[in-house]
């Protein structure tokens, strides 16, 4: 088969497959989640309320490096690593100069991964965590913080993207685990279209769980009831659906949980929900008395060629973004035919890409396009509510205003106080068009509504208000 042409970076020499160290794994997929650069935001209203608690900040975590492994200088020039990303003085903290990209990896690996056991692990009897950031990367996310635009943006990475990792198509997780973060960098720049990589960050499952209980739990709808057991991993799922604190236990029962319809696509989805709740439960003074224990999680499970500095500028450009400003996109593609493949794909859609990339990613990066017109967008309405009347009152609105692909799709199990409005593929300006012809709701740049659509239309309480239909 064929791949389409891809823009590319000036040409670099290609990573060579890593000889791990005593502990190289078997292939096997993670389900867990990278959450530490959102909780990272967290720490951002503590490194806004002064430069003193920004010193203190750094000074704890200057007492054990964060960059827990060696780059080659082969490696290391994958990464933008030369060009200062800071301007800083004595009298304020560090700050953003220019548009940042950070990768983002989430890695888990177990004790049969390993070609020796860990120490201790021989009699367990099942597949236990190993605190190691060398498996395979199967939670992507591509962060880009622009001081030019103030805004935040997220894409995230299926882990089955069928992608080129040296020079082999196979499933972009793969990457982490021949090449490390260098070629991962390398293989999601390319597939990008050559989008620069400034820093990398890497997280493994036991942080995601410790960085959860340091900061209290989260609270997120989970949107079904989750239950699935794996004896061999000692995974036990079992949540109920509805609004609810999680511990960080619980937060990696919802994150790991994939046996849906929509299998890690509905994974990817939960994880921008989750993002959506840590960023708004999280940045607050309250923060500061956790502080400790999260940068203690911190220097024992992520790996990072951030530093100090770079790392309290990121966090202090974070606690000044509105949620509007956090855009979270998902790499456009489609799944593969089970008659085509004989693995599970995510197959890229190179056009869709390359109009996103130049949108969110591109040097000036506007962010707002002309809008589509409504005849063409695919717009799915979620319910909230449960009145009939309200959401034909809706279709027939919509259809009268030219909106002419319009259907219904499954309800939601919470009723939302406000309508969102969900530009699903990033379609941020016929989102907004939506919304000024509605008059209610919120705009959300994010994937978490319905895959098929263009823009998802949650519908909330503040729709029945503005109509008089029944409450």
């Amino acid at each position: 088969m064929s791949i389409p042409h891809r823009k590319k970076q000036p040409a670099k020499q290609p990573i060579k497959k890593k000889v791990p160290a005593p502990q190289q794994r078997q292939r096997r997929g993670w389900l867990g989640i990278p959450k530490w650069a959102w909780i990272t935001l967290s720490l951002a209203s503590v490194a806004t309320i002064s430069a003193g608690t920004g010193a203190l900040l750094a000074v704890s975590m200057h007492s054990q490096p964060l960059l827990q492994s060696q780059l080659s200088p082969e490696e290391s020039a994958v990464f933008s690593e030369d060009e200062p990303i800071l301007a800083s003085s004595s009298l304020r903290l560090p700050r953003l100069t220019r548009p940042v990209n950070i990768l983002v990896l989430g890695v888990k690996v177990l004790t049969s991964d390993l070609d020796t056991p860990a120490e201790g692990a021989e009699d367990l009897g099942y597949h236990a965590l190993v605190n190691s950031f060398e498996g395979l990367s199967d939670t992507m996310l591509l962060l880009r913080f622009n001081p030019r635009t103030g805004q935040l943006v997220v894409m995230s990475i299926p882990r089955d993207t069928r992608a080129l990792v040296s020079g082999v198509l196979t499933k972009i997780n793969e990457a982490n685990l021949n090449g490390g973060p260098a070629l991962t960098a390398e293989s999601i720049s390319d597939l990008l279209g050559g989008v620069a990589i400034d820093r990398y960050v890497r997280i493994n499952v036991q942080g995601v769980e410790k960085l959860i209980d340091a900061l209290g739990g989260v609270t997120v709808n989970v949107p079904q009831d989750m239950k699935y057991q794996d004896d061999s991993q000692h995974l036990y799922i079992n949540l109920k659906a509805g609004r609810q604190q999680l511990d960080g236990n619980q937060s990696l029962q919802f994150l790991r949980f994939r046996y849906d319809e929509n299998g890690d696509i509905g994974r990817v989805q939960r994880q921008q929900m989750m993002m959506r709740a840590v960023i708004e439960q999280t940045l607050n003074p309250a923060t500061i008395a956790r502080l400790p224990k999260i940068l203690s999680v911190i220097q024992s499970h992520v790996d990072t060629n951030l530093s100090v500095e770079e790392l309290v500028a990121l966090v202090g450009y974070g606690s000044q973004t509105s949620r509007s400003d956090v855009q979270m996109l998902m790499l456009p593609g489609n799944f593969s035919s089970p008659s085509d493949y004989r693995l599970s794909y995510w197959l890229p859609n190179y056009a869709s890409i390359d109009e996103m990339v130049e949108q969110y990613f591109g040097l000036e990066a506007a962010q707002v396009t002309e809008a589509t017109s409504p005849s063409y967008l695919r717009v799915v309405i979620q319910d909230s509510t449960g009145d009939d009347l309200a959401i034909q009152t809706l279709i027939d609105n919509l259809y009268d205003s030219g909106y002419r692909n319009v259907i219904v799709g499954n309800g939601l199990n919470e009723l939302l106080p406000e309508t969102r409005i969900v530009a699903q593929r990033g379609d941020r300006a016929s989102a907004l068009t939506l919304k000024q012809f509605l008059r209610i709701g919120e705009v959300r740049v994010e994937s978490t509504g319905n895959l098929d659509s263009d823009i998802t239309i949650q519908l909330g309480e503040d729709w029945l208000g503005e109509h008089g239909a029944a409450l």
